[in-house]
């Protein structure tokens, strides 16, 4: 079972997605080959949208996200589960891969990382490092040579910027 993290406070309120859509779709996407990285969902005031971040070992192409986008929205159609209209995106994670899912602290040890964080941690909002992995539920990254630990629950954000 995956576990997926999602952006807290006001900004995050409107990112996050409801468990019932992660529980439904996750399924679905896996069926199909990909993995599903996270869902964002931002609630609009006429039209909502909801975005499907996969990825393949081999990548992801236009024609894969057609592919998830016609199963997904089938599902979403018959089951229903956000109320109100919203726009289905599903997208590859990209170079700027936003983290959503713990075990990726551990998955990409010695990626680059950039972390925003909720509060002030060691006086700062924003790190920027190497990513050394998941401690304790800590999350610690190496900048320029000083190990900092912040706690997963103060993480708001978090993007690996990966080499291509």
């Amino acid at each position: 079972m995956a576990h997926f993290l999602f952006r807290q406070g006001p900004e995050a309120e409107r990112m996050k997605a409801p468990e019932r859509v992660i529980t439904l779709l996750e399924p679905v996407v896996e069926g199909l080959g990909y993995e599903l990285v996270g869902v964002e969902y931002q609630p609009g005031r006429g039209q909502g949208m909801l975005r499907l971040y996969i990825d393949h070992a081999n990548g992801i192409d236009v024609d894969d996200c057609a592919r998830v986008s016609h199963q997904v929205s089938g599902v979403l159609d018959v089951e229903d589960p956000i109320a109100g209209e919203y726009l289905l995106e599903v997208s590859s994670p990209g170079l700027d891969r936003p983290i959503f899912k713990t075990a990726d602290y551990d998955r990409f040890v010695g990626e680059m990382a950039r972390l925003r964080l909720r509060r002030l941690v060691e006086g700062r909002r924003r790190l920027h490092g190497r990513l050394l992995g998941l401690r304790d539920e800590q999350v610690v990254i190496d900048e320029q040579g000083e190990e900092i630990a912040v706690p997963l629950a103060e993480i708001d954000r978090a993007h690996l910027e990966l080499e291509p």
